[in-house]
């Protein structure tokens, strides 16, 4: 099977590494004139003049990131099967499609404005604020990622909605009421073209200014019903957008135990990288299977496993590959302000002597913060 994929980063080179084994080949169609995946082949293409040639070569497609031109995906659909699909794609490219769709599903997700001018941001700002007493979150309806395109403003100033509109306005925002929550979480779930769907146990993510440092997984403290509430909503999703392959929904738990949703993703998740070394199946190999036809893997978790983001530095492989239980994943990118080289997966016997593993580990790591998980006390 020759598989195509839309973009060539590391989540594309995790795919085809993930794919070698099941015997699959892949091309990779680059349109930023930037690639990084170092195996299989790559198509340069920032003119969108080599489809025909990408094509020739692929029997299946997908795409390793959702911030491509929907007439591509849509134009390559009259050619080759593409999972998951170009309408998968478009509502996961546009927040307010995205926040659409979840209401229409009964989705939980935070109160939320559109505007696209000074004057509409400044009215939802005052809205929220007066109406719940508590900071917003303004985005930008498309693109933004890792905190970019974001802010949060405490009050309804003018001058700080002004300041805010100069930074990131000039094209439609969404603007959202402020969620109070014990913890952020993703559930990675895949389905197959036969419909078979799958879920890995929820994560527990840590942020740090937007970008996503510490995923654990299996979580310690999780009961059924919440892995069952998470379940219900992604399945919706899959069930809505007929959707092949592996998806991913953001939740905020709240207080009161129950999940809301923040945004979802069509494709192979930095928070379920954990899944390479400590679930029956990565969602690599799973999104694979999928969109190949072929029998989903087991989701189950083999152990407790924690995912760090490598960021900015490598640090000193000699040091981290002396810690047992520690797998190492490097993107082959050059050190970078504020830049993903890689990450690592620890995993552990049991979750005590996890914790201790990341703790040491984390410290191995240049400028890394130390985790912050909702069922570890800070004392």
């Amino acid at each position: 099977m020759r598989v195509g994929i839309l973009g060539a980063g590391q989540l594309g080179q995790m795919l085809a590494l993930a794919g070698y084994p099941l015997g699959q080949r892949f091309t990779f169609l680059d349109t930023t004139g930037n690639p990084s995946a170092d195996i299989g082949h790559t198509l340069v293409d920032k003119n969108n003049t080599r489809l025909a040639e990408f094509l020739s070569q692929v029997d299946v497609v997908s795409y390793e990131f959702e911030h491509l031109p929907v007439e591509l995906v849509r134009e390559i659909e009259q050619h080759k099967p593409v999972y998951p699909s170009s309408r998968a794609l478009q509502v996961c490219q546009n927040r307010g499609l995205e926040k659409a769709l979840f209401t229409q599903l009964a989705i939980p997700t935070p109160e939320y404005h559109l505007v696209n001018s000074l004057e509409s941001l400044q009215q939802a700002v005052t809205d929220l604020t007066s109406k719940h007493q508590k900071p917003v979150v303004i985005k930008t309806v498309t693109e933004g990622y890792d905190g970019k395109g974001q802010a949060v403003l405490k009050n309804d100033s003018s001058q700080e909605v002004a300041a805010v509109w100069q930074r990131i306005g000039g094209r439609e925002l969404i603007v959202e009421a402020f969620i109070d929550f014990v913890r952020e979480v993703s559930i990675i779930a895949v389905r197959s073209q036969t419909g078979e769907v799958r879920f890995y146990p929820m994560a527990e993510n840590h942020h740090v200014e937007g970008i996503l440092r510490y995923s654990f997984a299996p979580l310690p403290n999780l009961n059924n019903d919440l892995q069952s509430q998470a379940e219900g909503y992604i399945n919706a999703l899959l069930e809505e957008l007929d959707y092949v392959g592996v998806l991913t929904l953001e939740l905020f738990q709240q207080t009161d135990g129950q999940l809301m949703a923040n945004e979802m993703a069509p494709r192979v998740h930095n928070s379920g990288h954990w899944t390479q070394n400590g679930a029956a199946t990565s969602q690599f190999e799973n999104h694979l299977r999928a969109v190949t036809g072929l029998p989903l893997g087991s989701t189950a978790a083999r152990s407790p496993t924690c995912m760090i983001n490598i960021i900015a530095q490598n640090g000193d492989k000699q040091q981290l590959l002396q810690e047992d239980g520690l797998h190492l994943h490097l993107y082959g990118k050059e050190e970078r302000e504020g830049r993903k080289l890689g990450h690592l997966n620890l995993v552990a016997e049991t979750t005590a002597e996890l914790i201790t593993k990341v703790n040491r580990v984390a410290l191995l790591l240049p400028e890394a913060p130390l985790p912050k998980l909702s069922f570890v006390s800070e004392s």
